[in-house]
């Protein structure tokens, strides 16, 4: 780990943000809309114990690969492996050598060991770091900013610690973090401005990025560019989902949203291609806050909408929905991430 450099961390005072992450577990009702998420906490919330997130422990473990996204609210944040947003405390001032926060504050924000975690690309190796926390342990610092998650974010994309007590902030100051513009272009699912992330636009089930590297986003056949995802509307279905290409987007009612899983593995891959991540801002007519990348159990990346795996069907051409209905189990996808049962 490298040693730091003195920054100063300003104290801001931010506004309270509602954000929706994941609207909730378990299959939504046909043509249901998104739940938001919890109202985020005011600035007088205590940092008494919060119950443990769904999923297990996830948000004590490893950060392990460094994400970055530019929240419309918040600018810049960093998230861990796994999508859950990293915090951090102005209280720890502007070049801690340990954490201001221990007892009941560590159990509401659980430190981010330093172990196992990877910088996002585009950063330079210095800005990664660690503090040493009381009990000898080694919490992961950025830009001499040890990093925490939130135990009431519940759910990956969720930013309900942003502003608690004016002292936690999800954003990332970008005159303390050097070569945070670049590193967001080059982060999948980025979104610096002016272009869309490297995977943008890409077949996760190939790994091809059909042209996105140079931040462009594939013709589809027959019609001009479109978003990674933007919607349609279909003469029998009403308003969907399509990708950049102009396919209709489904989901496999198999599929859980949290934890977030997917039950189309094997086979079933020959017929159904897992969705290609896109960057938030490459999406026109849904909420980029729905927008949330996957880990397949193959290692592949694949695109959610509200946490729901989302994939094409082969056999589909841009403007079919050919796979609607099929074994009763996939369905095309409305704005908000619920089934489209018609």
């Amino acid at each position: 780990m490298a040693t730091w450099r003195s920054m100063a961390v300003a104290l801001a005072t931010a506004t309270v943000l509602l954000t929706a992450g994941c609207s909730g577990s378990g299959a939504k009702e046909e043509g249901a809309a998104a739940s938001t998420a919890p109202s985020a906490p005011t600035g007088q919330e205590s940092l008494a114990a919060a119950p443990p997130a769904p999923g297990g422990d996830s948000r004590n473990g490893p950060a392990g690969q460094l994400a970055l996204a530019n929240d419309p609210n918040l600018g810049p944040i960093v998230t861990d492996s796994t999508g859950f947003t990293l915090y951090r405390f102005t209280t720890d001032g502007p070049s801690p050598t340990k954490s201001a926060c221990e007892g009941d504050c560590a159990t509401a924000w659980p430190p981010v060991p330093a172990d196992g975690a990877v910088l996002p690309a585009g950063l330079d190796a210095s800005l990664m770091g660690s503090v040493t926390r009381a009990d000898g342990s080694k919490q992961l610092a950025l830009a001499g900013m040890p990093l925490y998650r939130f135990a009431k974010d519940a759910k990956p994309g969720q930013v309900s610690g942003d502003g608690v007590g004016g002292v936690w902030f999800a954003g990332l100051p970008k005159d303390k973090v050097p070569g945070l513009d670049a590193a967001l272009g080059a982060a999948p699912g980025g979104t610096a401005p002016g272009g869309a992330g490297p995977e943008a636009g890409g077949d996760a089930e190939t790994g091809a990025d059909d042209g996105a590297a140079e931040g462009k986003t594939p013709a589809p056949e027959g019609g001009g560019a479109l978003p990674g995802l933007s919607t349609v509307q279909d003469p029998e279905l009403g308003e969907i989902v399509v990708d950049a290409k102009g396919r209709t987007l489904y989901r496999f009612t198999k599929d859980t949203d949290w934890p977030m899983t997917t039950a189309c593995t094997g086979a079933c891959l020959e017929k159904w291609k897992p969705a290609a991540l896109v960057a938030k801002n490459d999406v026109k007519g849904i909420d980029p806050k729905l927008v949330i990348p996957f880990d397949r159990p193959d290692g592949k990346k694949q695109q959610t909408l509200d946490c729901w795996p989302l994939y094409w069907f082969t056999g589909d051409k841009p403007g079919e929905i050919n796979g609607q209905g099929v074994g009763g189990t996939w369905f095309a996808v409305a704005p908000d991430g619920s089934l489209i049962k018609k």
